[in-house]
């Protein structure tokens, strides 16, 4: 893959979680709903504690207060959306309550999505060095390969202790991971090169 600024990543992520969301929508039975349910609450989880440990630090040590004041605003969003997704696994897929909900958590990203593309992440790109950019990028990477792949509410949201919460989960979301259902790679391959991601 070549090489990405952390800005660039980050707003990847979130052209698939709309996609994964908009698969969803499209879905028309309720095995194809429940696989795309899975796979956005499982990327959401991922890049929602990604930016917590390595994104957020960021806007704190490269933006002084106002970097600590955006951070705020994105963990209590992620907060809530981290509530709204646990509460959704509790409901069965099909029916109008997770639908309404899952619509809601959508609402609450897509505003999130618009503070971080059009304000957070650009301040902050303007403050790293290119190199440290990339390097950024990278750790962002590594991260979603060893975080809880499932919305934890109660979990701390700041490192170190989000970092530790979340190597404990992630052994626990992953035998959870297997007994649910997701889109097949090729489909979320297919569905990537259709919207151009």
């Amino acid at each position: 893959m070549a090489t990405r600024t952390l800005k660039e990543a980050v707003m990847h992520d979130h052209r698939e979680i709309e996609l994964f969301y908009d698969q969803y929508k499209k879905a028309v039975d309720a095995e194809n709903k429940d696989k795309w349910s899975n796979q956005f609450t499982w990327e959401v989880a991922r890049h929602s504690v990604s930016e917590e440990i390595v994104v957020y630090p960021l806007f704190e040590k490269k933006l002084g207060e106002e970097g600590k004041k955006m951070a705020d605003k994105d963990r209590a969003d992620h907060r809530e959306v981290k509530t709204l997704l646990a509460r959704l696994e509790s409901l069965s897929v099909g029916t109008p309550e997770h639908e309404n909900l899952l619509t809601k958590v959508k609402d609450v990203l897509a505003e999130h999505i618009r503070g971080e593309e059009q304000h957070d992440l650009p301040l902050l790109e303007s403050k790293l060095q290119t190199e440290e950019s990339y390097n950024a990028e990278r750790e962002f990477q590594r991260t979603k390969a060893l975080v809880p792949t499932r919305p934890h509410p109660m979990a701390p949201d700041k490192p170190p202790y989000e970092t530790l919460a979340g190597f404990l989960a992630f052994p626990i979301d992953k035998i959870r991971d297997l007994f649910s259902k997701f889109p097949k790679e090729e489909e979320v391959k297919a569905a990537k090169a259709k919207a151009g991601i």
